[in-house]
């Protein structure tokens, strides 16, 4: 019998209200009832901007406005996007948006920088496992399946950042099994933008929260960093287990709780083994990223995942501006040894 504990939807906003717990309380102090924010649905997944000024809310409304454009370039869903034009035209060049060019080639560096363990072409992979309720919402329905593994054996033969080609600004997949997916790197370059566009506007202060994937403008009003509440696995109500205090950096985590549903008492999650196409089974519940490019945070935080705690924390540990928390199966905390001194972190009692 297939089970799922939690819905993507369900999970997205308790995380979102512990973040707000911890954010938006210390932001009212430093900021007095000037705080404004907004927030959307695109690229499934809950977009929330927030700002200290309310003279900037034309930025607040621009930041939605790039959000939805994003979503119709970068999608696999949206039929017209570029993302489905290149998936339906296998053996064709499209010509692409200078935005989507950028993303790919930025898929196509990270999945080479991880020898394939992160690979955007996974697309039809990905599209086997499916974590969402039916339309009635039931958790208890089987709505969701383990794919056939001949399936899922077929589906792996696409799976190679090599089919990819560019010319210009034309890609082609010269796989009729590949198809691209940028949900593992797509939020981190979309938060990147948002945040460029920000600061372009002069805007000092801010955080960008794309479901999870945090990014922060700088200081908060007062000078002080921000403090991001970093989820304990399968909480419920997003009860922080571990929060960090950063300054104009990001916070991306990649968990088995996120995207998930349960049958026969195993989980079934939504991060990809490409060597098995199956979920990732080693001792990780989940790990965070922390770095400057959310675009960077975002994909690592997937390769770092698959590559399990010891060699995922080598990983960290050979890049001098990316620190990492580690979260096990058992709720145990591991951390980078940038974390402390560059990156001050607080346990919760739980």
């Amino acid at each position: 019998m297939i089970t799922r504990p939690y819905s993507y939807i369900k999970y997205i906003y308790p995380t979102l209200i512990a973040l707000s717990l911890l954010l938006l309380t210390s932001c009212a102090n430093a900021s007095g009832n000037n705080t404004i924010s907004d927030s959307a649905f695109y690229f499934d997944t809950v977009i929330q901007v927030t700002l200290y000024d309310k003279k900037e809310q034309y930025a607040l409304d621009h930041c939605m406005e790039l959000a939805e454009r994003y979503e119709h370039l970068f999608s696999a869903t949206i039929p017209d996007s570029d993302i489905s034009k290149i998936n339906a035209n296998c053996g064709t060049f499209v010509t692409v948006s200078d935005e989507t060019l950028e993303l790919v080639q930025y898929g196509i560096d990270y999945s080479k920088l991880s020898d394939g363990r992160f690979d955007i072409t996974m697309g039809e992979l990905s599209s086997l496992w499916d974590y969402d309720v039916d339309d009635t919402g039931d958790s208890d329905s089987n709505a969701s399946h383990i794919p056939k593994n001949s399936d899922i054996k077929s589906a792996l033969l696409g799976v190679d950042y090599n089919n990819i080609q560019i010319d210009g600004n034309s890609i082609c997949l010269n796989s009729d099994n590949a198809a691209i997916d940028l949900g593992g790197i797509a939020k981190g370059y979309i938060a990147d933008k948002i945040k460029a566009y920000l600061k372009s506007e002069n805007i000092t202060s801010g955080l960008i929260n794309l479901g999870g994937n945090v990014l922060t403008i700088d200081t908060k009003p007062d000078g002080s960093s921000y403090t991001i509440g970093i989820q304990k696995p399968f909480s419920d109500d997003g009860t922080p287990i571990v929060s960090v205090d950063i300054i104009d950096k990001s916070v991306v985590t990649s968990g088995i709780y996120q995207r998930y549903f349960e049958e026969d008492g195993h989980i079934y999650h939504h991060i990809i083994d490409l060597d098995t196409g199956y979920p990732c089974d080693n001792e990780l519940s989940s790990v965070t990223i922390i770095g400057d490019s959310s675009t960077q945070c975002d994909a690592l935080s997937t390769s770092v995942f698959l590559l399990g705690l010891e060699a995922g924390m080598d990983f960290v540990e050979s890049y001098d501006n990316i620190e990492a928390i580690f979260i096990t199966r058992e709720n145990e905390l591991e951390y980078s040894s940038g974390m402390g001194d560059l990156i001050p972190y607080h346990e919760y009692e739980q």
